[in-house]
């Protein structure tokens, strides 16, 4: 080849890509703009996928294809590693392209936009993770054998490794498998509200991970917690709860003892006539003791799941009771205390008011009594001895 041949062919090369390239992304885009339009899963995943895989490839290929004709000019190991390179770099941006694409793909099973009926983002996940994880394996193992590595031997020294590394990070490996545990049994989900009596964890479930849960509390503060954790607690679920219990005790007056039952059979009524409880579940309305200061009914109904409906429905009840109470002319009954004294009990004023107290003309022109030792009482004695 003569020494200004390759030199063309390179810079053809280097055009050639740029054009491929440039019609790479006319037709990208028209087939994008085609699979916006459905509600399938997998077209536009696919192309989105593709995008910047494609784009990378076409330019590494004719840049390493400039490589290796430059190379073959120059030196011929070069060349040769160049090939290998170009191998690799195949293996790599499929890899990648596979990864893209399941994770475009998982993010549009959990989409209402492309399904009706939304997959499990907590399964749909633990599948996402597996396969990107088999991927990068499989994507390693042949890049190995492509550089003329033993893959039956790497696997072998895997295993021993495999051991070692157990045993030094074995607290690694039981949040894994804690987190593989989740995914299998799947005690919650995404989304959902968890709590644990044996641990103060509480809130709304973030992220499950393959090492930690994200779960976001109350107020707002996330708690990063080890899967592990997990296999050893007891956990609750409250998002998966069938219905929600009013359990309240009314206490009435004493006074009102002849009213406790035509009130508990009105508030039974009321019961079975409200909209938002549950007929299907227990109802109880009964009077229940006779407290300190009261005389109590317990009611007991179970009403929606959800958190507020549960308090809108429950004020709405309260407060309908309280109305039957007043209706049948009772009270609801607070804490008294009475205090009995004994018969002939009498009160007097202390001795030295008594004694300060002296005759004298009020503003209204009454006599007020003087007592001995006042002013008033000298002054008396005084004009009675003159």
């Amino acid at each position: 080849m003569s020494s200004e041949m390759w030199i063309y062919q390179v810079f053809a090369i280097i055009f050639a890509s740029l054009i491929v390239a440039y019609i790479g992304k006319l037709l990208l885009d028209r087939l994008e703009a085609r699979a916006e339009k459905t509600r399938s899963v997998w077209d536009d995943a696919l192309v989105i996928s593709a995008r910047r895989p494609l784009w990378v490839l076409i330019w590494s290929m004719g840049l390493l294809w400039a490589a290796q004709i430059t190379a073959a000019e120059m030196d011929e190991d070069f060349a040769s590693a160049l090939n290998r390179l170009q191998d690799v770099l195949l293996i790599v941006l499929l890899g990648w392209f596979l990864v893209r694409l399941a994770q475009r793909v998982e993010d549009r099973l959990v989409d209402p936009r492309y399904r009706e009926k939304p997959m499990d983002q907590t399964t749909v996940s633990a599948i996402g993770k597996l396969l990107r994880i088999s991927i990068f394996i499989t994507a390693g193992l042949v890049i190995l054998q492509t550089l003329g590595y033993s893959v039956s031997g790497v696997l072998a020294f895997g295993g021993i490794g495999g051991i070692a590394v157990g045993f030094a990070a074995k607290d690694l490996l039981a949040n894994f498998f804690g987190g593989l545990m989740v995914y299998l049994d799947r005690p919650f989900s995404v989304g959902e509200w968890v709590r644990s009596p044996d641990k103060e964890i509480e809130g709304t479930v973030e992220h499950i991970g393959w090492r930690l849960t994200r779960i976001r509390t109350f107020d707002k503060r996330p708690i990063y917690v080890p899967n592990a954790i997990f296999t050893s607690v007891v956990l609750e679920n409250p998002s998966r709860m069938s219905h929600r219990r009013i359990f309240e005790h009314i206490g009435m007056r004493y006074d009102d003892i002849a009213q406790m039952e035509p009130v508990v059979k009105a508030v039974r009524e009321m019961l079975k006539e409200h909209p938002d409880i549950a007929q299907d579940q227990t109802q109880m309305v009964y009077f229940d003791r006779c407290a300190a200061s009261s005389v109590d009914f317990f009611v007991y109904c179970f009403t929606s799941p959800v958190w507020a409906e549960f308090h809108r429905v429950k004020e709405d009840v309260l407060l309908k009771i309280l109305a039957i109470v007043d209706e049948h002319g009772a009270q609801v009954a607070f804490p008294t205390s009475t205090l009995h004294v004994p018969d002939g009990l009498s009160l007097r004023a202390p001795a030295q008011a008594s004694a300060g107290q002296s005759a004298k003309t009020l503003a209204d022109g009454s006599q007020e009594q003087a007592t001995p030792g006042s002013e008033a009482e000298f002054k008396r004695q005084q004009g009675s001895n003159l």
